[in-house]
C-alpha cells in the first residue's frame, strides 16, 4: 500500500519538449516584453497626438525606427512601420505598380517567393500587368543572369527575395540590385527570414524596397517594416490620416514598433554569435542525419544557405506522417511554409526547385534558434532515425 502511495506521488517524467520551427515564429525576448509593458500600460499615448502623452510615445516610436535602420545601414526616415511582413511585401508590389500609372506594367519575380509576393504579383495580373516568373534551380537559387534577360523596358519592378523561407538558400541580391539599377528598375526584396540574422548594408546594396517581421527575429506578432529608399515615393495601400509621416494610415502600433526596435538591436549586437551558433548546430544535425539514415536529400544551397534552416527530404517516408511522429515526441517542425498549413498540395518551392513529387511530400524544415542546445540536436536526430525506420517499415507491409 505504502509503495502504492510512493508511485501516485511522485510527479511522471515530463516529456522533453523540443520546438524547431523558428522561421515559422520565434518566441519573443523576454528584454523585448519588458521594453513593451510600460507602451501597453501607462504609456498610452497616440503618438500623433500633441500633448505630453503623444509625444512620450513619438519619442519611443522614433527611437524605435532608429534602432531597426541601424541593422541595415539605413536611415531612419527610410523605415516605415506596418503591421507585417505581408503587408510590407503587398506594399511594395501594389505600390510600386500603381506609382507607375500604366506607363510600365511589367513585373519580374521568382516562382520559389512566399506567397505574399506571389499572390500580390497574381493580384496585379488580374488588373492587367504583365509578370514573368523567373525559375530557380536546384537548390532554389535565381540567377542574377535570369533576372538580367527577363527586364524590359517597361518593367518596373524586381522583386526577389533574400533568403527562401522553405529552403533557407540564399539569393545574390547585391547583384540582382546592381543589374536593377543599371536598367533603372526598382528592386524590392523580402528579407523576413535575413533581417537581423545576415549583414545586410542599404548604403551599398542597391535595394529600393525591403520588407521585415518582427516575430520572426523575437520580436512580437503584427509588426513589420517596409525599408522605402528615401525619394521613392509609393502609392498608398491603406488611407485615412498623415501617420507614418504621409506614407500609411493608421495609428501606430507603439508597442509592437517598441518590441521591434529592441528585438532589431539585440539581433544586430548578437549577429555574430546567433550565426556561430546556428551554423554549428545545423551541421550537427546534418551530420547526424546522413550518417544514420539512407536515403536522405538535402533541399538547399549547399553554401550560400540560411546557418539555421535545414530541409530535408526522406526516400519513403511521408511528411507529414513524420512531423506528427516527431510532434508526438515532443519535437516541433513543419513540412513546409506556415502559411501554407493545411494544405494539401506540395510546396510550390520545391516543386520549382524540380523535386519530383514523392520527395516534395516527404520533406521537412528544421529551423534553429537561439536557445536550441546540442543535446536537443542530438535527441532530434536519434528520434529522427527511429520514426523514420517506423514509418518505412509500416509502408512495406
Amino acid at each position: 500500500m505504502k509503495s502504492l502511495e510512493l508511485k501516485e506521488a511522485m510527479p511522471e517524467k515530463q516529456q522533453q519538449r523540443i520546438y524547431l520551427d523558428h522561421s515559422a515564429t520565434t518566441p519573443t525576448d523576454s528584454q523585448v516584453v519588458e521594453v513593451m509593458l510600460p507602451y501597453l500600460t501607462g504609456r498610452y499615448g497616440n503618438a500623433s497626438s500633441i500633448h505630453s502623452f503623444g509625444q512620450e510615445a513619438k519619442v519611443a516610436l522614433e527611437e524605435a525606427r532608429r534602432q531597426v535602420s541601424r541593422v541595415i545601414w539605413a536611415e531612419p526616415a527610410e523605415i516605415v512601420f506596418t503591421a507585417s511582413g505581408t503587408e510590407s511585401d503587398n506594399w511594395a508590389l501594389k505600390g510600386a505598380a500603381t506609382a507607375f500609372g500604366g506607363r510600365k506594367r511589367h513585373l519580374v519575380t521568382s516562382s520559389a517567393e512566399h506567397q505574399a509576393v506571389l499572390f500580390a504579383a497574381q493580384h496585379l495580373e488580374k488588373g492587367g500587368m504583365d509578370v514573368t516568373y523567373l525559375p530557380v534551380d536546384r537548390a532554389g537559387l535565381v540567377t542574377p543572369n535570369a533576372v538580367a534577360n527577363a527586364i524590359r523596358e517597361d518593367t518596373f519592378l524586381v522583386s526577389v527575395m533574400h533568403v527562401n523561407n522553405e529552403v533557407g538558400t540564399i539569393n545574390p541580391i547585391s547583384e540582382i540590385g546592381v543589374i536593377c539599377r543599371q536598367n533603372s528598375v526598382l528592386f524590392h526584396t523580402d528579407a523576413v527570414q535575413s533581417f537581423g540574422r545576415i549583414p545586410l548594408n542599404m548604403k551599398e546594396m542597391h535595394i529600393d524596397l525591403l520588407s521585415i517581421s518582427g516575430h520572426k527575429i523575437y520580436g512580437p506578432k503584427g509588426v513589420g517594416a517596409l525599408f522605402m529608399r528615401q525619394g521613392l515615393q509609393l502609392e498608398k495601400l491603406l488611407h485615412g490620416g498623415k501617420h507614418e509621416r504621409d506614407r500609411r494610415a493608421g495609428t501606430e502600433n507603439v508597442p509592437g514598433a517598441v518590441g521591434l526596435g529592441m528585438a532589431s538591436q539585440i539581433c544586430m549586437e548578437r549577429m555574430d554569435t546567433d550565426r556561430e551558433h546556428l551554423s554549428q548546430l545545423r551541421h550537427r544535425l546534418f551530420t547526424a542525419i546522413a550518417a544514420s539514415i539512407r536515403g536522405v536529400h538535402l533541399n538547399s544551397h549547399e553554401t550560400e544557405c540560411h546557418p539555421g534552416i535545414l530541409n530535408l527530404a526522406f526516400d519513403g517516408v511521408e511528411g507529414d506522417a513524420l512531423m506528427l511522429s516527431l510532434d508526438l515526441k515532443g519535437i516541433a517542425v513543419s513540412n513546409g511554409s506556415a502559411c501554407t498549413s493545411g494544405t494539401v498540395e506540395p510546396s510550390h518551392v520545391l516543386k520549382s526547385m524540380g523535386l519530383r513529387r514523392e520527395l516534395t511530400n516527404s520533406a521537412l524544415r528544421f529551423s534553429l534558434g537561439r536557445q536550441n542546445t546540442a543535446d536537443e540536436i542530438d535527441y532530434v536526430a536519434d528520434a529522427l532515425v527511429e520514426v523514420v525506420a517506423r514509418l518505412r517499415r509500416l509502408r512495406r507491409k
